[in-house]
């Protein structure tokens, strides 16, 4: 019967959107923006910018997303993401539906809807390494080329081929810029400070503008440059660390959602007492609550180790 009334209510929801015209990513779009972007009170904005009010738990995390999305260079694909998150809270409703637990339904629906944004976070950890990585390669190579001749526009200008994205198109950008633009030094490096989220870069960058002033200040450009190999060392050890606890989250996570069907071959009471009794339900709610909650922390808890002044 629920499968019944499930097929119909999809039914039902694509005959409306069939009615009025309607395609799913604009939907989806007016859905998140109306979400991020509600009506609002002064005093509410007043108290958000001055930090007296916390911001809501998913309009913090789908705002995040569209910063890691932003600093990736993916931010074109941010309505895809809210389209797959909406399919899978319907995916999510629908399973708890068929599974006739009303308790579950509110637990997947949100632990689902929030899977696109959960991976994001994952594939920015990646991105900061790759970051972190190619900007050692670059700083280390123009920083030694400077103590040689002194001159920041040539110290990039021979070694830029070596260079990979994203940090190749930040070091042309500053070659064409003092070049074609505005020939000012400190100018250009304020725009390579700014392009690239690295706290690292940043200090170099101040490091190299005082040295426009003071050469003898360049002896501090080699040691600002060395704690990008110290964050690479540390972050090695850290993921060292933490493999075997994440291997072993996973498995466990795995137990779980494997002990369900396994119930109903061992002791079919047992499985009728979870799936079809209230207390049951609840005790099933209750697994999928600590199941997608340890999940958010181990995501945050496993981020990068990255260095601020």
């Amino acid at each position: 019967m629920n499968m019944i009334l499930l097929t119909a209510c999809i039914g039902m929801i694509t005959g409306f959107f069939i009615l009025f015209s309607l395609s799913l990513s604009e939907f989806t779009d007016e859905v998140f923006k109306s979400f991020l972007n509600g009506p609002k009170s002064l005093k509410d904005e007043i108290n958000e910018i001055t930090d007296r009010k916390k911001v809501g738990f998913f309009k913090r995390e789908i705002k995040e997303v569209q910063e890691i999305l932003k600093i990736t260079g993916r931010a074109g694909r941010f309505p895809m993401l809210c389209m797959i998150s909406l399919a899978l809270l319907a995916v999510g409703t629908s399973i708890a539906i068929m599974m006739g637990n009303f308790f579950l339904l509110p637990v997947l629906s949100v632990g689902m809807m929030l899977l696109p944004f959960w991976y994001v976070r994952l594939t920015q950890t990646h991105f900061k390494k790759d970051i972190a990585a190619e900007l050692e390669t670059a700083l280390s190579i123009i920083t030694t080329s400077y103590l040689r001749n002194e001159d920041i526009l040539t110290a990039v200008e021979e070694n830029m081929n070596y260079f990979n994205p994203p940090v190749h198109s930040v070091f042309k950008g500053f070659v064409y810029r003092i070049k074609m633009i505005n020939p000012d030094i400190n100018t250009g490096l304020q725009s390579i400070r700014k392009q690239i989220d690295n706290a690292v870069l940043r200090e170099w960058c101040d490091a190299l503008i005082a040295c426009q002033h003071d050469r003898s200040l360049k002896s501090t450009l080699t040691p600002i440059v060395s704690k990008l190999s110290d964050m690479r060392v540390v972050n090695g050890e850290l993921e060292n660390l933490v493999f075997e606890p994440r291997k072993e989250f996973i498995t466990m996570q795995m137990l779980v959602l494997c002990n369900i069907p396994l119930l109903y071959f061992l002791n079919k009471d047992w499985y009728h007492t979870l799936m079809h009794t209230i207390p049951g339900q609840i005790v099933l709610a209750v697994c999928f609550i600590i199941m997608f909650v340890s999940m958010a922390f181990v995501i945050k808890l496993t981020q990068p180790v990255e260095y601020r002044r």
